[in-house]
């Protein structure tokens, strides 16, 4: 069922040791956005330095570390607005992750490496980077596998689509394509667009995906759009998913627990 809820309550909550805790975050790189007009006054911030970033940084870290796989988008990967500091590596480190991956998606010239990012404790077994199709580039998939036998395997998907619904529709297409013998699979991004729009009539429709509707989760002030998921196989049991009320960037961070029919090996 879906909800809103704050951070405390959601890791507070008792669960079982076979579950896996999942967060999926648009960080924004560090810009803490909490009203229409800062998209103006702190544009500036998407590619020049700003004192307040590591302190952003270290409550996203402070927000993460309870769970098991966070998936990261706007993330950068170490340029001049960052400082050179690779922020996803900062924040495994910062909220002691064992494993992190990384995909550079958009390199400009230096003042920005936007990126893709997952945080785990699990080491990966397969990892797969793709350009996803698109009139402008700059967006891409990362499809992270852990476990070597394919009938006890989780396939993360972790990707931010574009903001036209005919290109999102060709990336899913995409994407459908290299999972679709996968059976337990997690979609995991901001996908800028609504989850009934995805599930019903875009090329996941053709995968065996739970029906969800999420709750809204842009702007993070005001909430009003469900851009941000996670969708899973409907051979994935999803015990709980929820908006988590921390807004620490544009968007808000949704949440699931799921429960799996094996465990996933440590490292």
């Amino acid at each position: 069922m879906s909800q809103i809820c704050s951070l405390d309550d959601f890791i507070n909550a008792p669960r079982n040791p076979n579950t896996l805790r999942l967060m999926s975050f648009n960080m924004q790189v560090g810009i803490q956005t909490t009203a229409y007009h800062h998209y103006l006054l702190k544009s500036w911030q998407h590619v020049l330095p700003t004192k307040t970033r590591r302190a952003a940084l270290e409550k996203i870290a402070e927000l993460i570390k309870e769970f098991d796989l966070v998936a990261l988008q706007e993330a950068d990967a170490g340029s001049l607005r960052s400082n050179q500091l690779n922020q996803v590596e900062f924040l495994a480190r910062e909220a002691n992750f064992m494993h992190f991956y990384q995909q550079i998606n958009r390199n400009l010239y230096g003042f920005a490496k936007h990126s893709n990012g997952l945080l785990t404790m699990c080491k990966a077994s397969n990892v797969e980077q793709y350009t996803l199709p698109g009139v402008l580039p700059g967006r891409g998939v990362m499809i992270i596998r852990f476990g070597e036998n394919k009938s006890e395997c989780l396939t993360i998907v972790v990707t931010h689509l574009a903001l036209d619904k005919r290109t999102q529709f060709k990336q899913l297409a995409f994407v459908t394509e290299k999972v679709k013998d996968d059976k337990y699979v997690v979609i995991m991004g901001d996908l800028n667009q609504e989850a009934s729009v995805l599930l019903e009539e875009s090329p996941l429709n053709t995968l065996r995906l739970n029906p969800l509707i999420a709750l809204a989760t842009y702007p993070s002030w005001q909430p009003q759009k469900g851009l941000d998921h996670i969708l899973l196989s409907d051979s994935i049991y999803l015990k709980r998913i929820a908006v988590i009320n921390h807004p620490l960037s544009d968007h808000l961070p949704v949440a699931a627990e799921i429960e799996l029919p094996f465990l996933i090996a440590q490292p």
